[in-house]
């Protein structure tokens, strides 16, 4: 009963405040305290009892009820930081007040002409909490950011203490030095304190008002200005926020620490709360909203931080990130991101049996915020087999969303972090490891390498996906390109896969029906070259799918060029975009899947997905790298030719299909590189047909037994130089990385739904 009163009582006082015609001053005590002084309200409660209407109502009809009502609730806020908060009841006081500023600020935000009211200050309001000049005031937005820092490290209420608690003896928390107070073991603190239920919730609690401070951002329209700097994070990643050092690596250590199977005990989750997912939840979330590198105003987008040059003072979280490097440090973060996204891939017996996390989007914009700021944390992810327990769950995500337009986003993500990777030797390297695990994924079976494994559902994701992926298929084809001179031995499975691809991208219709197209080509031959030229001894499988499929390429080199066969091929284009697929679908010959697969499903009906902004063409997003003989990078200007500049045509937005464009005649078939394969279709074509004439072999073991042993030494073209295509930082980025970020927190944020039905401009919310 006790309970109801409560809410009854809590929606009276938000009537009298919709219902009033006057402004109620800011010193009657008795008014206000009724929204947090004798309720017991969860945050759930407060958006059902506090409706968007009202809200509205009260900013446009009295907006001095509104903006005192806010400032009240920040003044409780402020002097339970002052005090300690160490009553029960000034902690009930702070979470009210916190679940109602979290209501509100959306509402706040949405109006053009409020959102400086935090921005503004209240006059005798001195800046160390004193009163003093109010030039010398200090805006809201500061005093409520800096008590809710504080209040993150209030002993007995977000923190255990460190002394026996009487009113007598209570911590000054002014005075406390809350590095001695990180709430997690890991990354510069050894000490795990015991975990403590009530601390979790009131940290969620708090971290969610922050994000929601934070969500400022959302209800501005997408900018690649660089005056477009988000003030309230600028201001809580600086020098002026004293827990700065300790709140960065409580959160980081808070995430990378987390382990949702606990000891592995099935349907634990079922049985016991989990106090500590919301708080990874929205820990992850602060972290990757306060590591956005602000978008500088040049071309080069935001540049990389460093030891040597810090990335600006601004940002103490990005400074602090981009300096973590003693190896048991980075190594706890690559354990823990690594552990959190194979979280959906642990099989086990009993069905449901271990807790699935859902947050791993946002994990993999923490792991691309990690290798982009700190280039010692992607050495390390690369030194050793390590960064194949990255990608497979990577490869897991890409096959299971290919199908669901509303985790485009997530598509994206994916591709540019194996896009980051590949930039670098090692990465390929590394792929060559034999590829055990059997994740259940609806790919043929084969046995192979981590390359194969890639390779198969790159194909998956061109041949299966959906239309809007398209604009995916040069990064796609980007990376397979940068690993190619460092894959021993592709399966036969891949080698088919790849050559699928050759044959769809040379088809008349497709390689017209976009000026663009042909770069596909290009990709793919360079892919063959490399291997050919660098690592033909190991790679029969792929040098027998090119004998057996020479026609492709004879097809390719004779392609016509007058306008009555490119007309002709438009029409039969036309035809096949009345077909669901982007590309020719046919499947090659391997239709067995993995035993316990399941196929990727479209988003169901009712789906709501947020838009992205234009992802820029794939020369804008990376820097042609030579491998010089040491092995070194060697940049590479801009060239003329079609192989540089075809793909300057941005990608299409998700939001819009690929405008169709007039083909331009073919400058570019005279510079298909397709000599290496002629050479060695001319070399190898008539051995290997002797040989099946001589011997009656129709057994395509002895053919490849055959190729195993062959050599082209001193008969191929002089070996071209491997370029690398690095990915580069750029604004164009930037900007998408900002809209997929607050679209991923916009939809995860469900329960309270913070920012649902409000007017969030930097991007649109579908129903699929």
């Amino acid at each position: 009963m006790g309970n109801a009163d409560t809410k009854l009582r809590f929606r009276k006082a938000v009537i009298q405040l919709t219902t009033k015609t006057q402004p109620v001053e800011a010193t009657d005590d008795a008014f206000w305290d009724q929204f947090w002084a004798d309720t017991s309200t969860t945050v759930q409660d407060v958006f059902t009892l506090v409706p968007a209407a009202e809200i509205r109502a009260v900013r446009e009809e009295s907006p001095s009820n509104l903006a005192t009502l806010c400032y009240k609730a920040m003044e409780r806020l402020v002097q339970a930081a002052a005090s300690g908060c160490s009553s029960e009841k000034e902690r009930r006081i702070v979470l009210n007040c916190t679940r109602l500023l979290t209501r509100i600020l959306p509402y706040i935000f949405e109006d053009a002409d409020w959102r400086g009211f935090f921005w503004s200050t209240v006059p005798g309001a001195g800046r160390a909490g004193e009163d003093g000049d109010d030039e010398d005031a200090r805006p809201l937005a500061e005093s409520l950011l800096l008590a809710i820092a504080d209040l993150l490290f209030c002993p007995d209420f977000t923190v255990q203490t460190h002394k026996r608690s009487s009113p007598d003896t209570a911590e000054d928390i002014r005075s406390i030095d809350s590095c001695e107070y990180i709430w997690e073991a890991g990354v510069g603190f050894a000490h795990s304190p015991a975990p403590n239920y009530s601390h979790d919730l009131n940290r969620t609690e708090l971290l969610k008002l922050l994000l929601t401070c934070f969500s400022e951002a959302m209800y501005l329209p997408p900018s690649s200005e660089s005056k477009n700097l988000n003030p309230w994070v600028s201001f809580f990643c600086s020098t002026e926020n004293r827990h700065a050092l300790p709140l960065f690596t409580s959160l980081l250590n808070v995430v990378c620490a987390y382990d949702p199977v606990g000891y592995g005990i099935p349907y634990n989750h079922l049985l016991f709360a989990d106090s500590r997912e919301q708080l990874v939840d929205q820990a992850v979330q602060i972290l990757i909203v306060t590591l956005e590198q602000e978008v500088g105003s040049n071309d080069s987008g935001f540049k990389m931080a460093s030891v040597s040059q810090p990335a600006g003072p601004d940002n103490l979280f990005v400074n602090y990130l981009s300096r973590i490097h003693r190896e048991e440090d980075l190594g706890f973060i690559l354990k823990g991101l690594a552990r959190l996204l194979n979280n959906p891939l642990v099989q086990t017996y009993l069905p449901r049996s271990t807790k699935k996390i859902q947050f791993h989007q946002e994990l993999l914009i923490l792991f691309w915020k990690f290798c982009d700021f700190n280039k010692k944390f992607l050495f390390f992810v690369l030194k050793s087999s390590d960064v194949l327990d990255i990608l497979v769950p990577i490869l897991f995500y890409l096959n299971d969303a290919r199908a669901d337009q509303s985790r485009v986003g997530l598509m994206h993500i994916a591709v540019f972090i194996l896009l980051l990777l590949s930039g670098e030797r090692n990465f390929g390297v590394r792929l060559n490891k034999p590829y055990t695990l059997r994740v259940p994924m609806d790919i043929p079976v084969f046995t192979g390498t981590h390359a194969d494994l890639l390779i198969v559902i790159f194909h998956k994701i061109i041949t299966g996906g959906h239309q809007r992926l398209q604009p995916l298929f040069d990064c796609l084809l980007t990376v397979i390109v940068n690993i190619s001179p460092y894959l021993k031995s592709l399966s036969m499975v891949a080698a088919n896969k790849l050559l699928h691809l050759l044959e769809a991208f040379s088809t008349p219709w497709f390689l017209f029906s976009s000026s663009q197209n042909h770069q596909l080509v290009f990709f793919l031959l360079e892919v063959f070259n490399n291997i050919i030229q660098y690592q033909f001894d190991g790679n029969s499988n792929l040098v027998y799918t090119i004998i057996r499929k020479r026609n492709v390429f004879h097809q390719l080199a004779n392609l016509p060029s007058d306008m009555a066969s490119i007309q002709k091929a438009q029409q039969q284009q036309q035809q096949k975009r009345r077909k669901k697929s982007g590309i020719s679908r046919t499947n090659s010959t391997e239709n067995e899947s993995m035993a316990g697969s399941r196929p990727a499903v479209p988003a169901e009906p009712g789906t709501l997905k947020t838009s992205l902004e234009a992802t820029p063409g794939i020369d804008k997003i990376t820097e042609k790298s030579q491998v010089s003989v040491d092995g070194t990078l060697v940049a590479v200007p801009h060239s003329d030719s079609p192989q540089a500049d075809s793909s300057a045509v941005a990608g299409a937005s998700d939001t819009e299909s690929n405008s169709e464009r007039d083909p331009e005649v073919l400058s570019w078939k005279a510079k298909l590189p397709l000599q290496t394969i002629m050479r060695l279709l001319q070399v190898l074509v008539p051995q290997v047909e002797k040989i099946c004439i001589d011997k009656g072999l129709t057994d395509e073991s002895e053919i490849l037994k055959f190729l195993q042993h062959g050599t082209l030494v001193g008969l191929l073209p002089v070996p071209h130089p491997i370029l690398i295509r690095k990915y580069q930082a750029n604004t164009g980025t930037a900007m998408w990385f900002r809209t997929y970020m607050w679209g991923v927190i916009y939809l995860r944020n469900v329960d309270p739904p913070v920012w649902y039905d409000t007017d969030i401009r930097l991007f649109e919310i579908q129903r699929i």
